[in-house]
């Protein structure tokens, strides 16, 4: 039976998003086919149409998810100018940290998963990473070898900051950890930034 054009594709990616929210809100082992398909809406059998295996799955959902940051830092830099680094510190430790785990960023939830997952995930990760990378390092003032390493910096400090923020339960104890990075990750712009 012939799909029409553009429907095999939206269900790959119906299933794609929907188990990027899983494994983003329960891990790679949170959840097993059945349930990523069930998530979707889909069948196993629709599942394994579109993915070999759930780690085929969680692999293009890192990427997916990876790609989804580095549109917001474009997106960002395009819409704030001169200003997108702290727009971007206050969404990232604002939204980025308070939203449902589902929804958070790929960087933050999904890399202490990479760590642990198949060397085609992690190169993946690391791909996409870099873009990620330069697209920040893109929007920062100096020396190409300086902004990308400020850009390694900023992203570490507001990854590290938003899962240490998530992880307490006493929430002044998690805004407390949101302004000293915000405060560490605009400390980190060079005095011609300023």
């Amino acid at each position: 039976m012939a799909h029409k054009a553009g429907q095999k594709e939206a269900g790959r990616a119906k299933i794609l998003q929907s188990a990027g929210r899983a494994f983003r809100s329960q891990g790679f082992g949170g959840s097993g086919v059945d349930g990523l398909a069930k998530g979707a809406n889909v069948t196993s059998g629709a599942f394994y149409a579109h993915f070999k295996s759930k780690a085929d799955a969680f692999r293009e959902a890192v990427v997916v998810g990876m790609a989804d940051l580095r549109h917001g830092v474009e997106q960002m830099r395009e819409q704030l100018g001169s200003r997108w680094r702290s727009g971007f510190v206050d969404f990232y430790l604002g939204d980025r940290r308070t939203c449902d785990l589902a929804d958070s960023c790929a960087l933050q939830s999904l890399s202490s998963e990479v760590a642990r997952a198949s060397d085609e995930a992690r190169h993946a990760y690391e791909v996409e990473l870099h873009t990620v990378i330069e697209a920040m390092a893109a929007g920062l003032a100096g020396k190409p070898k300086a902004r990308r390493e400020e850009a390694i910096a900023l992203l570490a400090l507001l990854v590290g900051g938003v899962t240490m923020a998530r992880a307490v339960q006493d929430p002044a104890t998690s805004d407390a950890i949101a302004a000293a990075v915000r405060k560490a990750a605009l400390a980190l712009e060079g005095p011609e930034a300023r």
